[in-house]
């Protein structure tokens, strides 16, 4: 029986990241609005809340939280990169390459 190598560039690959985790920016923002609506929606009572609004809360804190986290987490690479891009042109300056 052959070895399956998972070195190999076709081999296939499992991604073990969350569901949100390839938002970006936008879908981050998107995620805060949702669930502001969605504590909005529970504070106001409207049909499909929860009985219990503490458990309403709570999910509506948690997507509000996520979609920070992925806003922010985005925002800082997009700033990381565009630092190493900089430092990566004044490198190129200094050494008249540029």
């Amino acid at each position: 029986m052959a070895e399956q190598r998972t070195d190999r560039p076709d081999a296939p690959r499992h991604d073990a990241s969350p569901w949100w985790w390839g938002l970006g920016p936008v879908g981050g923002a998107l995620l805060v609005v949702a669930g502001v609506l969605a504590g909005a929606w529970v504070f106001l009572g409207l049909p499909g809340a929860p009985g219990e609004s503490a458990t309403g809360y709570y999910g509506a804190a948690r997507v509000v939280a996520i979609g920070l986290v992925v806003g922010g987490g985005a925002l800082l690479g997009r700033a990381r990169a565009r630092g190493d891009r900089a430092e990566g042109a004044e490198g190129t300056r200094e050494r008249g390459e540029g």
